[in-house]
């Protein structure tokens, strides 16, 4: 099965629960088996994080999320220390391989405790076994009480697969989810631990397969991966001693409308910085001297209109349409321009919420753009609320590369890019981001990786991941007033 290089596959949760049903039925492994050595992954990630935990209460739902609790329980039992089960749900509900693993710890000697019938101390390391990933819906009654005294108790907690409560196909949380420490997560990695709402409630990841063989995996098919920054950057060649700009390409950012340079700058400079061999700036003309001041090396050409533009446009290799572009007739107009030449084009910001409008690209599907939008802007492409977006970010990206054609990004916590064969993700990032001109950045990045001869897929997943994690090393000095021009000398740290 031909796949991204470097990727890690990411799983919804049917297809995690048909990597279950093969290892057990075409292969002979007991679903007992997994679910103990489940148990014993979680809890030996337990010991390495609280080595001598005074007290461990595991919260244990009625399905086979809480199945890996009752054995973690009894796991810790044996090792002496003080050990409780909540029982959340009715047990008459529990059946199978989470039935044997409650008759094995109360065979043991673990206490098991009815949640409520007792006044409520959360004590000791919580272990969360609640609900795992087969919810449907949003958490309510027992589950929901319990949520909100393991939130409010402050004690740490270990989550078992995934936080009771987060969604693991798609991120969001479903009323209310719980805040973990860590998170231990089994055989396959679900997508809805990277993006959307997951970094509020996960804690670290860990990993474990549970000694599942490789032949179950070929078994599921999978078109969900997330992106590692070091096999990407693995994709741009050394430079030859004979390099020259012309190998590099040429870049031409277009926007920059009155009040708006800063984003054309910061787009120019990102690019130059990123490896592009030449970078131009059509803007406005009185925005050329703080250009000049600012990058001279981007050389900013002032354009009175669509006319002006159409010999730069001719000279470059990639457009970068919309950072600070506006909205006005200048505007339509070299939009109208760029479009009509053909030439690769990252489209962004104002570009796309004119591509909304209609009237300045008449072609509205193409194989060879990059369209980089937030949720909202991506909300006004499909046609519907940032919040139905949001609601399903995977579903989303695809929309949007199906409408549209070439290359969608989707960006956002856990940004995704989508080319019509798979859904990548780059959770890389923090939430310094949350401030103006980083998508600029983002632009200027894909562009000058476009420029460089990098397929457009792989620009864009570079691209993303090069950002996020640039932004990670800015914020070693803090995150609060973090700026997009902070992650520009990182960004060329990185590409060395």
């Amino acid at each position: 099965m031909f796949e991204p290089p470097g990727a890690e596959r990411l799983y919804t949760a049917s297809q995690t629960r048909e990597l279950d049903h093969c290892a057990i039925r075409d292969h002979g492994i007991p679903g007992i088996a997994l679910m103990s050595r489940a148990a014993r992954a979680a809890f030996e990630c337990l010991l390495e994080i609280w080595p001598e935990p005074e007290q461990v209460q595991v919260w244990c739902g009625t399905g086979n999320n809480g199945g890996d609790g009752f054995l973690i329980a009894d796991l810790a039992h044996k090792r002496g220390f003080a050990t409780t089960v909540l029982q959340v749900g009715d047990p008459a509900k529990i059946g199978g391989d989470a039935l044997l693993a409650r008759q094995q710890a109360v065979a043991n000697g673990v206490r098991i405790e009815a949640f409520g019938d007792a006044p409520l101390e959360v004590a000791g390391v919580v272990v969360d076994a609640l609900l795992g990933t087969g919810l449907g819906g949003d958490v309510r009654g027992d589950y929901r009480k319990a949520i909100e005294a393991i939130n409010g108790s402050g004690a740490p907690v270990l989550a078992v697969d995934i936080p009771s409560g987060l969604c693991s196909d798609t991120g969001r949380v479903l009323g209310v989810a719980v805040k973990a420490d860590i998170t231990v997560t089994f055989i396959g990695l679900k997508r809805g631990l990277f993006t959307l709402a997951a970094a509020d409630h996960t804690g670290a990841i860990e990993f474990n397969d549970l000694g599942v063989p490789p032949e179950v995996y070929a078994q599921v098919a999978c078109d969900s991966y997330r992106l590692e920054l070091e096999s990407l950057l693995e994709s741009l060649p050394a430079r030859p001693a004979t390099a020259h700009k012309g190998l590099y390409g040429n870049v031409l950012i277009v926007g920059g409308d009155h009040g708006m340079a800063g984003a054309a700058a910061l787009a120019a400079e990102a690019a130059l910085r990123c490896g592009a061999g030449l970078v131009k700036v059509a803007t406005r003309q009185e925005h050329v001297a703080a250009l000049v001041a600012r990058t001279p090396e981007s050389m900013p050409i002032g354009v009175r209109s669509g006319q002006d533009l159409k010999a730069l446009v001719e000279s470059a290799d990639v457009l970068v349409v919309g950072p600070g572009l506006g909205k006005s007739a200048w505007s339509e107009q070299l939009l109208q321009v760029a479009a009509a030449s053909g030439k690769p084009m990252v489209l962004d910001a104002d570009g796309l919420n004119l591509l909304v409008q209609g009237e300045a690209i008449s072609q509205r599907r193409r194989d060879n753009w990059v369209l980089t939008p937030h949720p909202g802007e991506a909300a006004r492409l499909l046609g519907c609320s940032t919040a139905d977006i949001q609601g399903d970010r995977f579903a989303a990206v695809r929309q949007l590369q199906e409408r549209y054609g070439g290359i969608a990004v989707l960006k956002g916590n856990g940004s995704l890019v989508a080319d019509g064969r798979w859904v990548l993700l780059g959770d890389y990032g923090n939430p310094g981001m949350a401030s103006g001109g980083m998508g600029d950045v983002l632009s200027g990045v894909i562009g000058s990786l476009l420029a460089q001869r990098l397929p457009a897929l792989d620009a864009a997943a570079l691209g993303v991941c090069l950002h996020g994690a640039a932004a990670d090393i800015a914020a070693r000095d803090g995150q609060r007033g973090l700026l997009a021009s902070d992650l520009i000398p990182a960004m060329r740290e990185l590409l060395g």
